[in-house]
């Protein structure tokens, strides 16, 4: 995978916030961005692949409460598999 240059403008009082926040982390503000938009694509990415399995599986999907008659054979319920 290459790289690539971003060049952005942004406000003095943003970078200033920025710059205390990768000092919190002991990053340079530049790792702090792109740590930052890394995990900013993962929870959209995270995001649509739940919105796809809730189309699959139906909306509005719960899980069968505690003591309920289980669900039919031919049937798999969204949490199937997960503790």
């Amino acid at each position: 995978m290459g790289s690539t240059v971003l060049s952005l403008r942004i406000d003095s009082e943003l970078l200033d916030r920025l710059k205390g926040h990768a000092a919190k982390r002991g990053m340079s503000v530049q790792d702090y961005v792109v740590r930052t938009l890394i995990r900013e694509d993962f929870d959209e990415r995270f995001k649509t692949a739940v919105e796809v399995t809730q189309k699959f599986y139906g909306e509005g999907a719960e899980p069968e409460p505690p003591g309920a008659a289980p669900a039919p054979l031919d049937q798999v319920r969204p949490s199937a598999g997960i503790a």
